[in-house]
C-alpha cells in the first residue's frame, strides 16, 4: 500500500502540464519564453501541389474543417492559459493564416520569416535570417507578453530541434535557445 502515492506520483509527474491555469504560465516563466512557435492546425497532405502560388490559396494545401476547429480550440485554450499575448504573426501561407486568424488571438502580421521552405532548400538560409532579424525586436520575457508564430514543422525544427505535429507548439526562448513542448488541444 506504501507503494500507490509514490506510483500516483509518477504517474502526475510523466503527465504533460495542460495550457490551462498556471501549468502554462509555469512552463513559460521556467524557460523564459519570448515565444510561442506554433504548427498550423490540420491541413492535409504533404508540402503544396506544384506550380502553388502563394497570393492564391486555391493552389495551396489549406485547413480541413477539422484543422478549423482546431485551431478554434487552440485559441481558446491560449485564452484560458493565463499566458499574456504580445501579438500574433503568420507566415505568407493560407494554411498558417487561417490558423492564426482561426484563432482570435488578435490582430495577425504576416512574416516571412516564418514561411515554409519544404521542397525548396535554397530558401532555407534567407528565411531563417529574416526570422532571426524578427525574432531581435520581439519583446523579451513572459511578463512582456509571448509571441504566437504560426508557422511551419520545417521552421519550428529549424529553430527548436523540434518535430511537432500540426496544430503543436513550443515555447521557446531568444536568448537560450531553450525549447519546450506547450499541450495544446
Amino acid at each position: 500500500m506504501r507503494h500507490v502515492p509514490f506510483a500516483l506520483l509518477a504517474v502526475l509527474l510523466a503527465v504533460p502540464a495542460r495550457a490551462e491555469g498556471t501549468g502554462a504560465v509555469a512552463l513559460a516563466q521556467g524557460i523564459g519564453a519570448d515565444v510561442i512557435f506554433l504548427r498550423h492546425a490540420l491541413a492535409p497532405g504533404t508540402g503544396d501541389p506544384a506550380g502553388f502560388r502563394l497570393e492564391d490559396c486555391a493552389t495551396q494545401r489549406n485547413l480541413s474543417d477539422e484543422g478549423r476547429a482546431q485551431a478554434r480550440a487552440i485559441g481558446e485554450a491560449l485564452r484560458a492559459s493565463g499566458l499574456q499575448i504580445a501579438g500574433v504573426m503568420s507566415s505568407q501561407w493560407c494554411r498558417a493564416r487561417e490558423t492564426a486568424v482561426l484563432m482570435d488571438l488578435g490582430a495577425v502580421t504576416e512574416e516571412p520569416g516564418l514561411n515554409s521552405f519544404f521542397g525548396n532548400p535554397d530558401a532555407r538560409q534567407p528565411t531563417l535570417d529574416l526570422l532571426t532579424e524578427r525574432l531581435a525586436t520581439l519583446p523579451e520575457g513572459a511578463e512582456a507578453g509571448l509571441t504566437v508564430m504560426v508557422t511551419h514543422q520545417v521552421v519550428i525544427t529549424a529553430i527548436t530541434g523540434r518535430s511537432i505535429a500540426s496544430g503543436a507548439a513550443v515555447l521557446y526562448d531568444i536568448d537560450s535557445g531553450a525549447a519546450v513542448a506547450l499541450p495544446l488541444p
